[in-house]
């Protein structure tokens, strides 16, 4: 387990070298499935950069199966669990012709939490420099650790020198007190330390934990829609989670514990339906916005039991309709209601985009617009090649953002740097003073 999980903060993945390759495994344990995808990162010539992007992504392995001893998100069976991890993982590695020894892992359960931090401190200098941004970095993380939960990400969302606002690098800039506001994403830390814990028993280590919706918006939005405000809803099968962009930044965070399973089974109790039947049934013919046609349209349903005398159902789509629309109109308004209270909404309202697999449902994005007030569209991943088109859908972007989130780990500050005593500053500066004259 690590050291640093232990501390309250999630393993920090070290960022990754502009001008160098590297080969990522992600790794998306959800409710319904586990998603396993390998990618080697190749860094882009410069005439082909893409705005925030240093790297393409090129997909070398994919491996997926139906998850097993996960409820919304949280490991509740571990050997279950394992057993749909190591299988996923099995089929990725074959396909990609190699073994992975670490995965990039995502977070959809544990009471994903947002919160924002604000700090100051006097510049010793007319100038703000590198130690300066780290000592007010510093001093807004040491609020962020709470008892019981965990730090998932750590992101400065904005610099100001004095009455100066909205600075992005204040470094070699002119004032007298420099601040920031940080944005802290948390988690609960048993769920976490659990869900390491099953993927460590697959032989894996986990070189980063990242809350599931950050990672579908680094997939699915470009730069100029995460500038302007956009918010990625995940529809999960036990969770839907929210992540707001807004002037290219990472700004909130919020989630429910409702998803399409929910509906699923929605489906199953109206329709005196088997679970399977009713997932099928939502898969093929599920909707949100009711048509003409819907009423004389009928689709066949198989019975509950194998002896069955009456034998299989017969419903029309309208009733359909009006069992899936009423779950989902409860998701969308509980989350609007969230961001709301949280004073989000209206930088989260100008665009939506839609991942997960309950994303694919008819009428989802004309009916997240009408209650958002927004223009929504499905999200699948950018600037991804070799994806197959199942890999290439919005119940993967969760997989894919992962795979990106390399070229943005440099911008998490993570748990303060250790302060030394004065006696051993000075020692270690009589070091690296012998280091620099006998070398």
């Amino acid at each position: 387990m690590s050291s640093a999980l232990a501390r309250g903060f999630a393993p920090r993945m070290r960022p990754l070298n502009p001008r160098r390759a590297a080969v990522v495994a992600a790794l998306d344990i959800g409710t319904s499935k586990v998603a396993c995808l390998i990618a080697r990162l190749k860094p882009l010539p410069g005439g082909e950069l893409m705005r925030g992007r240093s790297h393409s992504v090129e997909l070398i392995g994919f491996g997926q199966t139906r998850a097993r001893g996960i409820k919304g998100g949280t490991v509740v069976d571990m050997m279950r669990a394992e057993e749909a991890i190591r299988l996923a993982v099995d089929v990725a590695e074959r396909s990609a012709k190699l073994e992975i020894a670490s995965v990039v892992l995502a977070v959809s359960g544990g009471r994903l939490g947002s919160q924002s931090f604000a700090a100051s401190v006097r510049l010793p200098g007319p100038s703000a420099e590198e130690g300066d941004i780290g000592r007010v970095l510093d001093a807004a993380s040491l609020h962020s650790v709470r008892d019981g939960r965990a730090v998932l990400h750590s992101l400065p969302v904005g610099f100001a020198l004095d009455y100066l606002t909205g600075i992005r690098d204040p470094r070699g800039m002119l004032g007298q007190v420099l601040a920031v506001d940080l944005h802290v994403v948390t988690a609960e830390l048993p769920a976490l330390k659990n869900l390491v814990l099953c993927v460590e028993r697959c032989h894996l280590s986990v070189e980063g934990l990242i809350a599931a919706p950050y990672a579908a918006g680094l997939a699915v939005l470009t730069a100029d829609e995460a500038e302007i405000g956009a918010t990625v809803i995940d529809f999960g099968a036990g969770t839907t989670t929210a992540a707001v962009f807004s002037n290219g930044d990472f700004v909130h965070l919020d989630g429910i514990a409702l998803g399409g399973n929910h509906v699923t089974m929605d489906l199953a109790r109206g329709l005196s339906a088997r679970v399977a039947g009713a997932e099928r049934l939502k898969t093929l013919h599920g909707s949100v916005l009711a048509g003409s046609a819907d009423e004389t349209e009928v689709i066949t349903i198989p019975a509950v039991a194998e002896d069955d005398r009456d034998g299989p159902n017969a419903v029309s789509r309208s009733q359909i309709v009006r069992m899936v629309r009423p779950r989902i109109e409860e998701i969308l308004e509980l989350l609007r209601d969230r961001l709301k209270s949280a004073n989000m909404l209206a930088a989260a309202s100008r665009r939506v985009a839609l991942t997960g697999g309950a994303a694919q449902l008819i009428g989802l994005s004309e009916l997240v617009g009408r209650v958002f007030g927004a223009t929504a569209r499905i999200g699948r991943p950018l600037g991804m090649s070799q994806f197959s088109e199942q890999a290439k859908g919005p119940a993967f972007a969760v997989a894919a953002g992962l795979l990106a989130y390399p070229q943005f780990a440099a911008r998490e500050h993570f748990e303060p740097r250790r302060r030394y005593a004065q006696g051993e500053v000075n020692y270690i500066r009589r070091v690296g003073r012998w280091l620099r004259e006998s070398f």
